[in-house]
């Protein structure tokens, strides 16, 4: 079975680790320019901007043009069903860290009585 186009929808489109990057670097709420972001990845500016194509294609940012620049912002709604689908999850990582903050604070009073 072929795999879906990035710019079917929003879960092909973040997939790939370095848009999620874009996201997370978008996520403060400044706009910025695709310099940069290019200067915030180490990529190179035309891979900067084929992703950030592909966001907006989905609609996961959104361009304005400042002069010269063109500034990127996050479109945060668009990543709405991103959230619906994981926070299923939710449950599953809380068992899992409570899980794990027990342990570290068994261990931590075991080492605390050793002492």
């Amino acid at each position: 079975m072929s795999r879906a186009a990035t710019t079917s929808d929003v879960f092909n489109a973040i997939a790939e680790p370095r848009r999620r990057e874009i996201i997370g670097l978008l996520a403060g709420g400044q706009a910025r320019s695709v310099n940069d972001l290019v200067e915030a990845m180490g990529l190179a500016q035309p891979a900067v901007s084929k992703h950030l194509g592909v966001l907006r294609e989905v609609g996961v940012v959104s361009v304005q043009q400042d002069g010269q620049r063109r500034l990127y912002s996050l479109n945060a709604s668009e990543l709405k069903a991103v959230h619906d689908w994981a926070s299923q999850f939710e449950r599953f990582w809380s068992i899992h860290v409570d899980r794990i903050k027990e342990r570290a604070e068994r261990k931590a009073a075991e080492v605390a009585k050793k002492n």
